[in-house]
């Protein structure tokens, strides 16, 4: 009988953010995020100037962990997930550890989109889900093998999720989902009248 392994595997983490860590009030979290996004005079005239739909923090806001308490509470959960992450990744730390790099808001309207980019210099990225609405369309995550796919054929459509070309994991609110900072990934247009809103970030080896 042959043997067929699966080889160079890609790895996605999706848990609630409660799983591990500091209870994070949600009311909290979701209320600072709209508080900061009208706050941020900087954040605006970054997205206005970029054509960036909607606000993030991305640009403007470096130190929302030391601004509001929330998210110092919430970097604390994190660096629980983004741990356990990093332990099923058998990295070999060498004793040092993945630390927290950035994190920022992102609030997404309706017709909004993110288009396809990687995180460099980061070893872990990821974003935590403050509202999903219906119609606010799952992340998309890409195949790192498109380049070298050449002339192979489509995959069928009911092909197993590993050997998908694209996946949609679908997260709610209240969930986390990590990923290895080299995973190409985008979010498709948000087709639902209520804002989409997440906190993403990177961590990196220090």
């Amino acid at each position: 009988m042959p043997t067929i392994k699966s080889l160079f595997v890609t790895r996605l983490y999706h848990a609630k953010l409660a799983e591990l860590g500091p209870p994070v009030d949600a009311d909290e979290l979701h209320a600072s995020c709209f508080s900061i996004a009208e706050d941020d005079e900087a954040g605006q005239d970054w997205c206005e100037a970029n054509g960036y739909p909607g606000y993030t923090s991305y640009a403007s806001l470096t130190d929302l962990p030391w601004r509001f308490p929330v998210f110092g509470t919430l970097v604390a959960a994190l660096d629980a997930h983004v741990a356990a992450f990093a332990e099923d990744l058998e990295f070999d730390l060498e004793g040092r550890k993945l630390v927290l790099e950035d994190i920022w808001i992102n609030i997404l309207p309706e017709g909004g989109i993110h288009t396809s980019h990687i995180h460099p210099h980061s070893v872990i990225s990821g974003t935590t889900y403050v509202q999903v609405p219906p119609g606010a369309r799952s992340i998309k995550l890409e195949d790192p093998r498109h380049a070298m796919m050449m002339a192979a054929p489509n995959r069928r459509k009911d092909a197993r999720e590993e050997l998908r070309a694209f996946v949609y994991p679908g997260p709610q609110a209240g969930d986390v989902l990590l990923w290895e900072s080299w995973l190409r990934h985008e979010v498709p247009m948000n087709m639902d009248e209520d804002d989409r809103v997440s906190v993403s970030f990177n961590y990196k080896w220090e």
